[in-house]
């Protein structure tokens, strides 16, 4: 027999691979014909643009032929919206590959990449992948104004000659918190010219605290700042796998080496520049997703819950000792939401915000859990 864990580079053979949590379609089977309520996956249950869609039955036409290498058109509407040059995007299929993209590129062997506890858990795949050592600096304490959430002090402290990279979100997966934009500048200004930092801001359209701003606009004063976007979040195109990156031209030019040929699809790319144009449907599902993420925490708060701040489509909420028990009876129900324990936090489950009668069933459930 071959042994191909031997056979595999260093960083690899350590490795487990990304865990997307519940096995959603054998459940939708399993439960069949009762639908689901599905608050595990962060989705956008507003659906997406209805442009977008007719954008991709349009785009069927065409689904014999390989889309554009170069999405050229998507670049272009994202250098708009954005106000940088096209030379400046990188496409991903989905954010997930460019941010694990950027450690294969830039971290190795004897590097280290340094991420917050409590970052997204493709942070420290991306960086044992490339078979660089990750330093994970402490979130902020339990008892702060952000539980859980960057500290980004504590980050900077972490930096030593032998890091490469930097990742940290704004706002953060699993937590829902966010650091300020003062904050952040004074932090990018401290960090090492030649220390890349990569901001994550899956969920930057759906952030509306008043101290809250997108990296974007430090890029023209910080080449060595990376900044990641999805349109799996807000837009609603989770199933099309589109992401993006926006930096320096030169490090866009060294990762596009990298890129895999066509690695965003036809369809996707069709729905990603409708959905990019839809401005109104954007803005609708933002404002009901902040409607229902108030709703939702407060009706958790009245059942004793304690639950992180949030600008996100989640809440990180505490159910204690009783977390595990109290999910696989939810999951019983036809209620999916998140573990949290490969993330240190057992105590804790992820609950996407979803529409009202979605979190409806929801509480109804968790009342007859607790009862």
């Amino acid at each position: 027999m071959i042994d191909f864990v031997a056979l595999a580079q260093a960083g690899v053979r350590g490795l487990r691979a990304y865990d997307p949590g519940h096995d959603l379609v054998a459940l939708r089977r399993q439960h069949a014909p009762v639908p689901l309520v599905e608050l595990g996956s962060n989705e956008n249950p507003y659906g997406a643009s209805p442009k977008a869609r007719q954008a991709v039955i349009d785009a069927l036409e065409g689904l014999h032929i390989y889309p554009d290498p170069l999405g050229g058109d998507l670049k272009r509407a994202l250098a708009v919206k954005h106000d940088v040059e096209p030379a400046q995007v990188l496409l991903g299929n989905g954010s997930h590959e460019l941010l694990m993209q950027f450690a294969q590129v830039f971290a190795g062997a004897g590097d280290e990449v340094v991420a917050s506890q409590f970052g997204f858990a493709v942070y420290a795949l991306a960086a044992q992948a490339a078979g660089a050592t990750l330093r994970l600096a402490p979130a902020l304490a339990h008892d702060h104004a952000m539980p859980r959430g960057h500290d980004l002090d504590a980050l900077l402290s972490a930096i030593t000659p032998r890091t490469k990279l930097v990742y940290l979100a704004n706002p953060n997966n699993p937590t829902g918190t966010w650091y300020s934009a003062t904050a952040f500048a004074a932090f990018l200004a401290q960090v090492p010219a030649h220390v890349l930092v990569v901001v994550d801001e899956a969920y930057a359209e759906l952030a509306d605290a008043d101290d809250y701003a997108s990296a974007l606009g430090l890029l023209a004063a910080h080449p060595n700042l990376i900044v990641t976007r999805t349109f799996s979040k807000a837009y609603a195109l989770a199933g099309a796998r589109v992401g993006y990156a926006i930096a320096h031209p030169d490090c866009i030019a060294v990762m596009e080496r990298v890129r895999e040929s066509f690695n965003v699809n036809a369809l996707g790319l069709a729905a990603a520049e409708a959905a990019l144009a839809d401005t109104a449907h954007l803005q609708a599902t933002v404002a009901a997703n902040a409607r229902q993420r108030q709703l939702l925490a407060d009706a958790l708060r009245a059942r004793g819950r304690w639950l992180s701040p949030s600008q996100t489509n989640f809440l990180l909420v505490e159910f204690g000792e009783a977390t595990a028990r109290i999910e696989a009876a939810l999951v019983q129900r036809g209620v999916i939401l998140r573990p949290m324990g490969g993330y240190g936090l057992g105590d804790c489950l992820r609950i996407t915000v979803g529409k009202a009668e979605q979190n409806a069933c929801l509480l109804v459930a968790l009342d007859e859990v607790m009862a």
